[in-house]
């Protein structure tokens, strides 16, 4: 670390106020001050801004006497734990996840890139990526689909659940698979209605006689709404179509309306299931879901439960594969040790019960490597190493 730190501190003035004197983003000056990262374009005007900032704070230190490296041995007060109190395990910092993140233009200059590799949208079944825990996700939709069954498929925000959705309709429509797709509109479902609005088994019923017979009307009562539904099921079913329901944030279903679903999966016609059913959502899914929940029971005996994993073993694969996608490899924008310093961000240890949560999930692995390389063109780097990933 440099002695510019350890004056900083003394004066007690933040590494963020610094920042927003010298018109910089934070991350480059704890660049600066930890790492040692100077701004290599501009960097006399840079070194210029900084004396003449550091003047008006009442530092009066030279320059290069700031710039040099000082021993870390005893920790700075800032870094002392407080009496009775244990040393936390985690910067509180480091626990948040960053906000969606652009590649500005002059990163794509910078790296040579025409377009952002890790946060545009997914375009084709080819730019799947396929780790073991997605082929087996994207494996059950697909025969659930063609052979019938009743799948929930759980993940965390950004682990790619509405990309297999999509891979599971594409895959349909381009083998030409005799399957029609049912998705009831989710905009505003919420599990209360004080929230919003709940999604009910009539909501469903309407949908699926919509998407079946488009030109019938739906009919009022419940008891003739629900036999004008099976009614279509098994005129679609004996012309040979098979039938999937997909429900997206299914997490915000509530608990009624999950025991319904298990009324309509039960739909026959003889032997012959009239619909499978996919339920898409978050962890909280899982807990509705959950063998304890007993209200829920006649569901959770019939419903199979799959969940994404987040990217642990397969992290540098992911990125290879995405970069691959824009004609790039891993050493051309990013240093040896930049993706072990992905994974020490975003996998944390719980300082109370010592367990590991792993937030590697290709959403947020996406917009840290977009912020680090940002960062990286703004330093002059030519590749995003450890140090930048951990100034973010």
């Amino acid at each position: 670390m440099l002695k510019l730190k350890q004056v900083l501190e003394e004066k007690h003035i933040s590494q963020r106020k610094l920042a927003g004197l010298l018109s910089v983003s934070p991350a480059v000056i704890a660049n600066l001050v930890n790492h040692s990262l100077l701004i290599k374009t501009d960097t006399e005007q840079f070194k210029f801004r900084l004396e003449e900032v550091l003047k008006n704070l009442g530092i009066s230190t030279a320059l290069s006497e700031l710039l040099t490296e000082v021993s870390t041995g005893a920790p700075t007060p800032a870094e002392m734990p407080t009496t009775n109190e244990e040393p936390p395990t985690l910067i509180e910092d480091d626990t948040m996840l960053l906000a969606k993140q652009a590649l500005f233009p002059a990163t794509k200059q910078h790296f040579s890139l025409f377009s952002n590799p890790f946060t545009d949208e997914v375009r084709s079944a080819d730019e799947v990526f396929a780790s073991p825990d997605v082929r087996y996700v994207r494996e059950a939709l697909f025969q659930t689909a063609k052979f019938g069954g009743f799948v929930a498929v759980v993940g965390e925000s950004g682990a790619g659940k509405s990309t297999l959705r999509r891979d599971l309709i594409d895959r349909i429509h381009s083998e030409n698979l005799p399957v029609v797709v049912i998705e009831p509109y989710i905009i505003a479902m919420e599990d209360n209605d004080l929230k919003g609005k709940t999604l009910k088994a009539a909501h469903i019923a309407e949908a699926i006689i919509n998407t079946l017979a488009p030109l019938e009307n739906v009919k009022r009562s419940p008891e003739a709404r629900f036999r004008q539904l099976h009614r279509v099921l098994k005129d679609s079913a004996r012309a040979g179509n098979q039938h999937i329901l997909i429900i997206e944030e299914a997490h915000s279903l509530p608990v009624p309306t999950l025991k319904h679903l298990k009324r309509f999966f039960e739909l026959e016609d003889g032997f012959k299931k009239l619909l499978s059913i996919v339920l898409v959502g978050q962890p909280e899914l899982k807990l509705k879901l959950s063998e304890r929940n007993f209200e829920v029971r006649e569901v959770v005996q019939r419903c199979e439960v799959v969940e994404l994993a987040p990217l642990d073993t397969c992290l540098e694969q992911y990125v290879e594969w995405r970069l691959k996608a824009v004609n790039r490899k891993v050493t051309d924008i990013f240093d040896r040790d930049a993706l072990e310093a992905v994974r020490a961000r975003l996998v944390m240890t719980n300082s109370r019960n010592k367990t590991q949560v792993s937030l590697l999930y290709p959403l947020a692995v996406g917009n840290l490597l977009t912020a680090a390389m940002n960062l990286a063109a703004e330093l002059g780097a030519p590749l995003v190493s450890g140090d930048v990933v951990k100034g973010v």
